[in-house]
Formats: structure tokens, C-alpha cells, sequence
């Protein structure tokens, strides 16, 4: 009956999603809502950048509607997180509004910051608080202090992370999709149905969004962006999920997990990128928080690829990693599978650079 239900919540997201997206785009239009081209944009004409409005509520409404019909026909359920739901909401909420008032007249980082380490502050308050490191370089149990601060600062990195990531269509929500549905199954093994429900939930609600970001017709006023309203909505979801699945029970004398690795395999694209970028950023004394074009989709576009190929490039890396790191866990050390994730990452972006190179010589020679 649990399955039944999460189908149910995934089509509810998914109708409601196509609904609300028509109706963002006719009011973008009529009220002239558009995020504009400029020199780091891959667009060139005038698009809305406000479908991100259309997640956070339909997710919440397919949530209570999934709870009213699950408790009216009385099916039972083993654990009910209220606490960590509502609080939650909260600050879903706050990163809700502040996407919203930064897609309509702009917010500085240090404010967009500053709400979202008060979102991060609810979900520890919930009791979501990482307390173990898995095994990575040795360390298991995490004393609360340590374990509250690393959830914090892992809260904040990925919804920077999905943010920062958001620069070729589909890319971000492709990326969300391939997440959301294995920390959503992962949810569904270990009889997590909440959770598994908020995952499959705000998976369907994306789903309809992907279709009018990748093949929507600009110039027939068919595509949109999702904005920050939608990538710091996604990335607290995809971070309280993350979290979730990562805490184990010390108390039993477990101290680590395979979920924990799975989890995080599923953001090495976009953790990884913020790493290397901020690092880049550092190495040429730049500030870290000023936008630049060193994403790993700018530099994939500078080899010549095409944005739409880019995006699908992308979304293999990322299934590759989630692939290998579920075929060797259990096999490899977690610290081994951690350097050898980095060691690959590397090594393919010193592929890229050789590739950027070759590149520019063409067209330099044409």
C-alpha cells in the first residue's frame, strides 16, 4: 500500500506541476519577468525565471493531501517525524521567499546566506543532525557538537551547490531528478515512507518543469527558468534527505552505513564543482562568491559541445559516480572510494582542459 501511495504522490506533483507552469509563464509575460541575457548567460533572449515558484507549494500541498487520504482510510504508520516536517516547512518557507524576492529584484549573497543557516539551524533543531563520518578517514561517531556544525555547513553546501550548478537547461533539475530518485528508493528500502514520499513528491513536481526547460520554445514563450526560488528549494530538500540517510543508531552500536556514501555519490557533480571552482577563484585572488564562467558546464561548453549534449553529459557523469561507488562499496575502504572519486574527477577535467585547448587551436587555425 506504501508504494500506492508514493505513485499517487508522484503523479499528484507531476499534474499539479502542469498545471501552475502555463500559468507562471502567461504572468511572467504579461508582467514582463524575465531573466536577461549578459555575458556569462547561454542564452540570448529574454526568458521567465520564476518555475521554481511552482515547486515548494505543490510539493507541501501533495504532502498534506498524501497524509489527509493515508490517516482517513486509517492505514497505519510505524513513525510519524512531525517535528522534523514542520520545521522543515519552516524553512522551506524562508528559502521560499527569499528565491522569490531574489528573482524579482535581486538579494545580496551575505542575506541569502544568512536564511539559509537559519533553514539549516531548523533541521538540526528537528533532531536531522549527521553523527557519524561513515568510516572517512577513520572516524565514526561524531560527538553532537561536531555533528551539529558538519550538518550545518553540509546543509548550506548543497544548496549552494544546486544553486551554483544551475547554467545549462535541465542541467540542475536533471541532476536534482537522478538524486531525488535514488535517495528516494534508498528511503522506500529502509521503510522511510515520509521521506521517501517528500523525495518521489518533489521529483514528480520537477519532472513536467524539466520538459519546459529543455524543449520549451523560447521564442514561442514555452520556456522558463526555475530561479533561485526553485534551486535553494531543492537543495534543502535533497539536503535534509542526505542527512537523514547519513545519521545512524549509535546507541546500538552501528557506526556506519552504506546509505551515508550512496547519498553523498548522488552530489559529487555539484560538491565537487563548488570545490574546484572556489579553489580556482582563491588561486587567482578573486573573491569566492563572485560569479565567474569556470562551472563544469562552462568548460564543457568551451570544447565545443552544445548545451543540450553538455546537460546530458553531465547527468551520465553524475550516474556514473552514483554506479561505481554502489558497485564498490563493500568492496573498498570508504576512504579509498572517497580518494578515488577525487583522483577520477581530476583526471577528467584534465581531459577537459586538454580538450579546450585542442579546441581553441581549431578554431584559431579556421
Amino acid at each position: 500500500m506504501e508504494f500506492v501511495f508514493l505513485v499517487g504522490g508522484f503523479l499528484l506533483a507531476f499534474l499539479l506541476g502542469m498545471m501552475i507552469i502555463p500559468k507562471i509563464l502567461l504572468i511572467s509575460y504579461k508582467k514582463r519577468l524575465f531573466d536577461m541575457p549578459d555575458e556569462r548567460k547561454v542564452h540570448t533572449v529574454p526568458i521567465p525565471r520564476l518555475g521554481g515558484i511552482s515547486f515548494f507549494p505543490v510539493i507541501l500541498i501533495t504532502l498534506c493531501f498524501i497524509f489527509g487520504v493515508w490517516f482517513y482510510f486509517g492505514y497505519p504508520l510505524a513513525y510519524i517525524p512531525t517535528t522534523v516536517f514542520l520545521f522543515f516547512t519552516v524553512g522551506g518557507m524562508l528559502l521560499f521567499l527569499i528565491g522569490v524576492t531574489d528573482d524579482l529584484i535581486g538579494v545580496g549573497y551575505r542575506y541569502k546566506f544568512f536564511v539559509q543557516i537559519l533553514a539549516a539551524i531548523l533541521i538540526v533543531w528537528s533532531g536531522e543532525w549527521i553523527n557519524t563520518l561513515g568510516g572517512v578517514f577513520g572516524i565514526y561517531e561524531l560527538p553532537k557538537e561536531f555533528g551539529v556544525l558538519i550538518t550545518l555547513f553540509v546543509v548550506v553546501y548543497i544548496t549552494n551547490a544546486i544553486n551554483l550548478i544551475d547554467g545549462v537547461d535541465g542541467l540542475a533539475s536533471g541532476l536534482s531528478c537522478v538524486s531525488l530518485s535514488v535517495l528516494g528508493t534508498i528511503c522506500l528500502v529502509e521503510g522511510d515512507i515520509i521521506y521517501a514520499l517528500l523525495a518521489f513528491s518533489s521529483f514528480g513536481v520537477i519532472v513536467p518543469f524539466w520538459f519546459y526547460n529543455v524543449f520549451g520554445n523560447a521564442q514561442r514563450g514555452h520556456k522558463l527558468f526555475m530561479g533561485d526560488t526553485g534551486s535553494l528549494i531543492l537543495g534543502y530538500i535533497i539536503s535534509l534527505l542526505v542527512i537523514h540517510l547519513s545519521r545512524v543508531d549509535i546507541e546500538r552500536g552501528v557506526v556506519a552505513h552504506s546509505n551515508m556514501v550512496l547519498a553523498f555519490s548522488t552530489l559529487i557533480v555539484p560538491l565537487f564543482d563548488v570545490v574546484r571552482v572556489v579553489i580556482h577563484r582563491l588561486r587567482e585572488k578573486k573573491n569566492p562568491f563572485l560569479p565567474d564562467k569556470n562551472h563544469f558546464h562552462h568548460k564543457l561548453l568551451r570544447t565545443g559541445m552544445r548545451p543540450r549534449i553538455v546537460m546530458l553529459t553531465i547527468l551520465l557523469v553524475s550516474l556514473f559516480f552514483v554506479g561505481m561507488n554502489w558497485l564498490l562499496l563493500g568492496h573498498l575502504d570508504v576512504t579509498l572510494l572517497l580518494i578515488l572519486d577525487v583522483l577520477l574527477w581530476t583526471l577528467m577535467h584534465l581531459g577537459i582542459n586538454r580538450a579546450i585547448r585542442q579546441h581553441k587551436r581549431k578554431v584559431a587555425v579556421h
